[in-house]
């Protein structure tokens, strides 16, 4: 239990790389909520540690990202770029609240015709905003359902069976539990074995070995925990490749926005997921 709540910690403390955003997230006044919250998260630790104990010592354990089939319980879909198609599969049961807040924004056509705002080569790119900047975009509970979304985005869903490796697709965030419509992929393709081992040799991480394997391919192991990861990429990296590569603005109120729009034209939805 240590080792998690630690592992909070340090989410806590690196949540700002992925998102320009300037809300705050601010504390419940309801002592009820803030009750209700506790036990919750209490439920939610028990829960993870007991995740990841599988996932550390089970030789049966199954991490989805690691597999290009979709499975009965995935969803896919593709996006459709300025630069060409990325061909993604979703994780409904492991990241619910923000595969169907992506599917339902796709539908809707939130996406169609926003831009790739934020892109850094050997890191990832990143989009989802309507402001085209860094600083917009909904969940599609807010205003409508506080249960999921105060107003400042619904919570982070963190799992031991989901990592940064190359091609994950997560929520970008301004601080936990703040996530709205920003999405990036993780674009890095260098080995992250020496990452690895120095956050192990830390105490701060332990990794499956199956992941760590993984990690060999590429991928950004320190965002682990901090963001919500809730798809793969199966097709289309040279593509994200390609958009991770382009000229970028060195100016420091637009640095890392391309200086050729990439737009996403649109998102077809492959295979869908019925949430109950």
């Amino acid at each position: 239990m240590k080792h998690f709540a630690f592992l909070l910690i340090l989410a806590g403390l690196s949540l700002s790389a992925c998102s320009s955003s300037s809300r705050s997230t601010t504390a419940s006044s309801s002592s009820t909520d803030t009750n209700s919250t506790t036990s919750s998260s209490v439920a939610s630790l028990a829960k993870y540690q007991e995740d990841l104990n599988y996932a550390l010592y089970n030789p049966d354990a199954t991490f989805p990202q690691l597999s290009t089939e979709v499975a009965n319980n995935e969803a896919q879909v593709v996006l459709h770029t300025s630069k060409g198609d990325i061909t993604i599969k979703l994780f409904p049961e492991l990241a619910p609240l923000a595969v169907q807040n992506f599917l339902t924004h796709a539908k809707e056509g939130y996406y169609n015709g926003l831009t790739f705002h934020r892109v850094i080569k050997d890191f990832m790119i990143q989009g989802g905003d309507p402001n085209g900047n860094g600083t917009g975009g909904e969940s599609i509970w807010k205003g409508k359902d506080e249960t999921k979304d105060s107003g400042n985005g619904f919570v982070n869903e963190i799992s031991p069976f989901l990592y940064s490796i190359r091609g994950a697709l997560a929520m970008a965030n301004s601080g936990a539990d703040t996530n709205g419509s920003q999405f990036f992929i993780v674009q890095n393709s260098q080995d992250q074995t020496a990452t690895i081992q120095q956050l192990e040799a830390q105490g701060q991480r332990k990794y499956p070995s199956k992941i760590r394997d993984a990690y060999k391919n590429g991928g950004y192991p320190s965002l682990d925990t901090g963001y919500t990861i809730f798809g793969q990429v199966i097709k289309g990296m040279d593509v994200v490749d390609q958009i991770a590569s382009v000229e970028t603005s060195k100016e420091d109120s637009s640095k890392d926005k391309p200086l050729e729009e990439i737009k996403i034209t649109s998102i077809d939805i492959v295979k869908d997921y019925t949430f109950k």
